[in-house]
């Protein structure tokens, strides 16, 4: 917990009372490798924080190709936010890439935090703020970069996932194959 109590501060100021009533509403959850934390086609009920493990955001193209858009890592949220908001169906999974720890918010108690605690709502538009900041970069540069250029910079963005995710899904993530991926891997070496 103590994880999470220090991301938030880094959005905003809370008292003690307010950080005993969110103690509260988490709950612990363990998911095992390759188990969805939320899926398409349904209505996101939870907001997480990885404590421990990797997280992938994915979905199937046209083409039933599975395209990994997103890697979400330890001390950060999770949650398809635009399902969870808006009651709507999700287009995308959310899968454990390795066996996860996480602390869990119902929608039902997240919704009692943004109505109970003031600076609450502050904190979580200056996350959503900075995640999606985050994902225009990621996209940009997607779109912008070789091959190459997009491994290097994966690793830089994820210094702790390439060794602990299986290859297919960086590649997709960066649009590549998998044999391309190999390729770029032995020439940076």
């Amino acid at each position: 917990m103590k994880e999470f109590i220090d991301y938030l501060l880094q959005f905003g100021d809370l008292n003690q009372q307010q950080l005993d009533l969110i103690t509260k509403k988490a709950t612990e959850l363990n998911l095992q490798k390759d188990e969805y934390f939320s899926e398409a086609g349904k209505i996101a009920q939870q907001v997480g924080f990885i404590l421990d493990g990797i997280v992938r955001i994915c979905y199937y193209n046209n083409k039933g190709e599975e395209i990994t858009t997103y890697f979400i890592d330890e001390n950060n949220l999770i949650v398809d936010f635009e399902s969870f908001e808006n009651d709507i169906s999700s287009n995308v999974y959310v899968q454990a890439t390795t066996d996860c720890k996480l602390l869990v918010f119902s929608k039902k108690d997240w919704r009692e935090l943004l109505e109970t605690i003031i600076p609450w709502e502050g904190i979580v538009h200056k996350i959503i703020s900075k995640k999606m900041r985050q994902k225009v970069n990621r996209i940009s540069r997607l779109v912008s970069e070789d091959a190459t250029t997009r491994y290097l910079e994966f690793l830089e963005i994820y210094p702790n996932v390439v060794n602990r995710v299986p290859l297919s899904y960086v590649a997709s993530y960066l649009g590549v194959t998998q044999s391309s991926l190999s390729r770029i891997r032995k020439n940076i070496r």
